[in-house]
């Protein structure tokens, strides 16, 4: 028998076995959630423009908490404020477990800082954290390398002299050599060949990752992966970039003075060559690569995407975008830089840009979650591993704690008396133990940005703002902001 004709026969009579059986009941006592099918799981419930938009329908019927059939596995869903709050916070430690995504799982392979868990990821975020601070997160050397980026992308946009233009590459160089001058300890210029060709395939990754076929795959990768599809690409590009972390590894270790590390790279060597003889020791070659990839790559994507929706929007609504040029004119002026220094007297300026983050709804389902142990969750018994998904949409679309949610308003950010107004709904970076680890360099980032670019350029389209469409290009793992031209005009 044909071995394509012996794997369908099997396939059959699997499916047949399901239907008599029923569907396996899973351990424990899981939120209540839709029916699932053998095999299929629930997805005949999910939606083609985005699983959150199903989600929210199931919420509808279920409640806060609920449980969904990915295929064959059970996935706990934390939908609305509240619920995600009292599992990533009161119950932090029991939450604090990574469950993989499907289509970058073949590269990531549970190392790293951001997919590992238990001892692993302890150690790799405490290095992380400690060596991205030494390197500037959080000190005054940062916000000074992003002033001076901020200002080579203001040279860039006065050579094309108001002439309408795809921000995308361009907002992404700028993120990218932030963090690459804190991993890699140089920057790049704009048309390096090498530069440009890593950018795409960091936005090419996130719009496949982002896609339907994506979702799906999230159902069946197991059998799925044998298949040809946008996994197969996503696995070509990502081993792309690590050839070239590669590379660059191999000159650190070439050009090393254990006197002075000059990045991340140079103080992870030396952390290997000290920890050599511990058999045990998790600071090796694989943890590096992937690290430094998981760095780069959610580093570059974030606030890029975030800083192109944000002045998609200011071309939606030039008002707002006049309203900051006025608060920067009379907090600022034109003479002198932007600094960190002004955001607190910058209420308005602060709020749009947490809007900008709230309306983007960059991670839509968030990175997903595990439970670390059994546990004990509004009355509901979650195994050990169990995955969890903190819906982060629902967060910041929480009409409890927005007035219009799915309307673009400042105003969601700002008390009577026009001060920046917090929000325990706003959770952009996640919360817990797991929260984004590039959260203060993103957010510095998103003001300098932000503020360099209005203070020196007023923004138009050559569409008319009614006839500008907001809709994403993509909405799966991440938001993925339709393509668009923007005029920057010299003020």
């Amino acid at each position: 028998m044909e071995p394509s004709v012996l794997l369908l026969f099997a396939l059959l009579v699997g499916f047949v076995l399901l239907l008599v059986r029923g569907y396996p009941k899973a351990r424990g006592h899981l939120p209540p959630g839709p029916r699932p099918l053998p095999l299929l799981g629930n997805l005949l419930q999910m939606d083609r423009g985005g699983f959150h938009n199903s989600f929210r329908r199931i919420r509808e019927k279920y409640g806060d908490v609920f449980t969904v059939y990915l295929g064959p596995r059970p996935v706990v869903m934390l939908y609305g404020t509240e619920a995600i709050r009292e599992a990533l916070v009161d119950q932090a430690e029991a939450f604090s477990g990574r469950a993989p995504v499907a289509v970058v799982k073949p590269v990531f392979r549970d190392y790293g800082v951001i997919f590992s868990n238990g001892e692993r990821w302890k150690a790799l975020r405490r290095f992380s954290l400690a060596t991205m601070r030494d390197f500037g997160m959080g000190k005054r050397s940062v916000e000074e390398r992003i002033q001076e980026e901020a200002q080579c992308l203001v040279e860039e946009f006065r050579k094309s002299q108001g002439a309408p233009l795809d921000p995308t590459f361009l907002f992404q160089s700028i993120t990218a050599n932030i963090i690459c001058s804190i991993v890699f300890g140089e920057r790049f210029d704009y048309k390096d060949r090498q530069f440009l060709r890593l950018l795409n395939l960091i936005y090419q990754t996130f719009s496949l990752s982002s896609s339907f076929s994506s979702q799906v795959f999230e159902f069946f990768a197991s059998f799925l992966k044998y298949l040809p599809g946008a996994h197969r690409q996503i696995f070509r590009n990502l081993q792309e970039v690590l050839n070239y972390i590669g590379q660059s590894v191999k000159k650190h270790q070439a050009t090393l003075d254990p006197s002075h590390p000059r990045d991340f790279i140079d103080t992870y060597l030396l952390r290997m060559e000290k920890e050599k003889s511990n058999q045990h020791t998790e600071f090796h070659h694989e943890n590096l690569l992937i690290s430094v990839l998981s760095l780069f790559f959610a580093g570059t994507e974030t606030s890029s995407t975030t800083l192109r929706y944000g002045f998609l929007l200011m071309l939606k609504y030039p008002h707002v975008a006049e309203k900051v040029q006025k608060e920067i004119d009379q907090v600022i002026g034109s003479h002198r830089l932007p600094s960190l220094d002004d955001r607190t007297k910058m209420p308005y300026t602060d709020a749009v840009i947490h809007e900008i983050q709230r309306f983007s709804d960059l991670i839509p389902v968030g990175v997903p979650h595990k439970v670390i142990k059994d546990t004990l969750f509004r009355g509901y018994l979650l195994p050990k591993n169990t995955e969890v998904y903190p819906i982060l949409s629902s967060a910041l679309h929480d009409p409890q704690y927005f007035e219009q949610p799915d309307t673009f308003n400042p105003d969601h950010f700002l008390d009577a008396k026009g001060a920046l107004k917090k929000s325990e709904a706003f959770m952009p970076f996640s919360l817990g133990k797991r929260m984004c680890l590039g959260e203060g360099i993103a957010r510095n980032e998103l003001f300098l940005f932000f503020t360099t670019i209005l203070q020196n350029f007023s923004v138009s389209s050559p569409v008319a703002p009614k006839d500008i469409d907001l809709s994403p290009k993509e909405s799966g793992f991440g938001t993925v902001p339709p393509k668009y031209q923007i005029c920057f005009l010299a003020r």
